[in-house]
């Protein structure tokens, strides 16, 4: 896998919604809006602080974005969606924008992040099928559902119903 250059990853700024708005349509379509993860960003706010991009030639081509949720009492993040243009698919774009981003999260402020994806990809950045204590607030598979925490906590201590937790922003 190439490397991918750390120059093309920037933080998200306001001008660029509209086209992260797009990358999200064409990479997931309006089924994204279906999904379970998507009632955790309802009514919810992400934290722009973590949330990054991937510029290519000045056009948006990768992003992510974490959203504040309690996992029965514990703060933690909801790590979505990550999003990578088709043509950059496979190129290292979403590892990178998922190791860049993990780096910058207050591990004393947020716990834990949680995420809906698939075991093989992710777990190249450290995580983790989540204990079966956690339960999502709609239908989801089990082995999809992952969990990334700091080496000092015990992801299987994470139980409870978890919800959009906008108070944390």
């Amino acid at each position: 896998m190439p490397d991918v250059p750390m120059t093309k990853i920037h933080p998200i700024q306001s001008q660029h919604h509209a086209d992260i708005e797009l990358l999200l349509d064409h990479c997931f379509g309006p089924g994204r809006f279906a999904r379970t993860a998507e009632r955790l960003r309802e009514g919810n706010q992400q934290i722009e602080a973590y949330a990054r991009l991937y510029l290519d030639d000045g056009q948006v081509r990768g992003a992510i974005s974490y959203w504040p949720i309690r996992i029965g009492d514990t703060p933690a993040l909801l790590l979505g969606p990550l999003a990578v243009h088709p043509s950059l698919q496979g190129k290292g774009v979403g590892l990178a924008l998922m190791r860049e981003s993990l780096k910058l999260i207050d591990q004393a402020r947020f716990k834990a992040v949680l995420l809906v994806g698939d075991l093989p990809y992710y777990e190249r950045v450290g995580f983790a099928v989540g204990a079966d204590a956690i339960r999502m607030p709609g239908p989801v598979d089990r082995a999809r559902l992952l969990v990334h925490v700091p080496d000092a906590m015990d992801a299987a201590a994470l139980a409870g119903m978890v919800r959009p937790a906008p108070d944390l922003c």
